[in-house]
């Protein structure tokens, strides 16, 4: 049933309060949920869980929808983000009901003597109308998959080094059956047991390689941590669990579950443009970018493609993209190093130093500004992505030549 405008009217002149809240809510809800459904921890991200980024996007959704539920359209990019990632996990309509019971229950707890029953109700019907749009989005996402429902076990036929600390990993399905094609720039859930936490751990992988029938490549870099005294928060010291998991005890051989290609950041190979490509990376984020760039290249496209990098160590596939460079006249590769840009673009703390002062000196014609059909793709962490975005911007590039993916649980809003 759609919202009467007398609860549109209610649950509104909540949102600011339950904004101040967001973080007590977040964590009151997800604690309550998980003592009460253990069996959850097996779906939820711990890292996501521990830094409380899991629980802040949720509300934050949530609360977006409810400030303004007449516009939904406002929020379609992000809940089409929303809705990917859920279908990569596996989630389920139930689940829906398990969330808005306890996060109810949060909200409830924080309004006190405000929480009345015509209050609860509004709320109740809010939720539902959002729940329901997802649900039936995810439906229709769900509805490409075939057959193909939940995870399924895949062997690792090869693990190769590309970099220091970067792994390659080819999987084939067990069951020897022809895989389905994905979209360059997709990515899939891979879900391994971590003995440590005693939970399954799911975290998502960009598929790093063009469609292939019969396995799906990974690229996965090891998360050391952040050993620096930085006043950073405790939980971005935290190496990476699953990937390094994956890294030290995974070989060929193994068995590990993936779900079915999913995400929105996509290239779409039906479409044959002739303008050029300007592919931006930070760190794993060239996994990402190396599928579009692989598909293009096996199209014998001949667009002008530029391929812009920066980590702290030596780039992933550098080999291969100068390989692919050497044997194109219109292929341009500008690679940085840079530790200082790493450990503040992980912490969502760059302005102004390292990569985006090397952004900023490069020539226009590497980043063909001056052609007004240069697309952009740019995949990294979130403020990396973020200032890359807004510089490209700030450059007179228009809004929808701009394409982004970051690597990060929460939401990212392009600058105006």
């Amino acid at each position: 049933m759609p919202l009467t405008p007398d609860q549109s009217a209610l649950v509104r002149g909540t949102v600011s309060f339950l904004r101040t809240h967001g973080e007590t809510i977040a964590s009151r809800f997800y604690a309550s949920l998980l003592r009460a459904h253990p069996d959850l921890n097996n779906l939820f991200n711990s890292a996501n869980q521990a830094n409380g980024r899991q629980p802040r996007a949720l509300v934050s959704v949530i609360l977006a929808y409810a400030a303004s539920p007449a516009h939904t359209y406002e929020l379609i990019p992000r809940l089409e983000r929303v809705c990917n990632k859920h279908c990569s996990l596996g989630i389920t309509p139930d689940q829906y009901d398990l969330v808005g019971k306890y996060l109810l229950e949060a909200f409830g707890e924080v309004l006190g003597e405000k929480w009345t029953p015509s209050l609860r109700g509004a709320w109740e019907n809010a939720y539902k109308v959002l729940a329901n749009m997802l649900i039936g989005r995810e439906a229709q996402l769900y509805s490409k998959f075939g057959s193909w429902k939940g995870f399924r076990f895949f062997r690792i036929e090869q693990k190769i080094c590309e970099a220091d600390d970067f792994y390659s990993f080819h999987l084939s399905p067990s069951d020897r059956k022809p895989l389905p094609s994905f979209s360059p720039g997709q990515y899939v859930s891979l879900r391994i047991d971590v003995p440590s936490i005693g939970y399954l751990q799911s975290r998502q992988y960009a598929l790093s390689e063009c469609p292939r029938k019969d396995y799906y490549r990974i690229s996965v870099k090891r998360d050391r941590g952040i050993q620096a005294n930085q006043g950073i928060e405790a939980f971005h010291l935290k190496p990476g669990l699953v990937s390094n998991l994956l890294i030290d005890k995974y070989e060929v051989g193994d068995l590990v579950s993936l779900s079915h290609p999913a995400g929105g950041f996509q290239f779409d190979v039906d479409v044959c443009g002739t303008g050029p490509i300007v592919f931006i990376s930070a760190g794993a984020g060239a996994t990402t970018l190396l599928s579009i760039l692989n598909n293009v290249v096996e199209r014998e496209d001949d667009r002008p493609l530029s391929w812009i990098h920066c980590s702290s160590r030596k780039a992933p596939f550098e080999e291969h993209v100068r390989c692919l460079a050497r044997a194109r006249d219109n292929f341009t590769i500008r690679l940085f190093q840079s530790q200082l840009a790493d450990l503040e673009y992980r912490c969502g703390s760059a302005h102004g130093e390292g990569l985006k002062m090397d952004f900023q000196k490069l020539e226009r014609k590497t980043l063909h500004l001056d052609h007004g059909a240069t697309e952009y793709y740019i995949c990294g962490p979130e403020a990396f992505t973020k200032d890359m975005s807004a510089s490209l911007l700030g450059q007179g590039v228009d809004r929808a030549r701009v394409k982004y993916e970051w690597f990060t649980t929460g939401e990212l809003q392009l600058a105006a």
